[in-house]
């Protein structure tokens, strides 16, 4: 399967639960991502603000820092590229590019102190292997990232055995 048929065939796949169910979903995951011993040891942790489709990962956003870690999370810059900003609360957050949720503040770019990089995908496979949106972002920003162990977070219906990968594409050490 293609990288466009494999989105479109999870768009599908997503589309036939309802927002409790998928709700329902995220909370078994997000579980097992607080349980992780990664995030634990982690003092600066990369998340991503969820969209509607995704993973919810508000709540565990707000919960680790509550636990005095340092969030950051993505802030889109232009078509091709974005930047981290640190999130301290829900006061910090605007509308941004695609409509996801961005915080404002000053640019975070101290990338070899992140401990830990969250990454949403719309496929994982066995190998870490990790299909995004198709826009590149996190492919293009992931190698700047040279000690953060990344951990990728979908919905089991999500994984798959394999998905195809390009010599762009960045792995992810675990998929939750």
């Amino acid at each position: 399967m293609k990288k466009e048929e494999l989105r479109t065939h999870i768009r599908m796949m997503k589309g036939q639960f309802t927002e409790a169910q998928l709700r329902d979903m995220s909370a078994r995951v997000t579980a097992r991502l607080l349980a992780n011993p990664a995030i634990s040891g982690a003092d600066t942790i990369l998340m991503y603000y969820s969209l509607a489709d995704e993973v919810c990962t508000h709540d565990v956003i707000d919960k680790l820092v509550g636990m005095g870690k340092t969030v950051l999370l993505p802030v889109v810059i232009n078509d091709t590229d974005m930047e981290l900003h640190r999130y301290t609360g829900p006061q910090d957050l605007q509308d941004g590019f695609f409509n996801i949720m961005e915080p404002v503040g000053e640019v975070f770019d101290e990338y070899d102190s992140i401990d830990v990089a969250v990454v949403p995908g719309m496929s994982f496979d066995t190998r870490g292997n990790r299909l995004g949106r198709g826009k590149g972002y996190y492919d293009r920003f992931l190698p700047k990232l040279k000690h953060a162990y990344k951990i990728g977070v979908c919905f089991d219906f999500q994984k798959m055995p394999g998905i195809p990968t390009e010599e762009n594409d960045v792995k992810v050490d675990i998929v939750i």
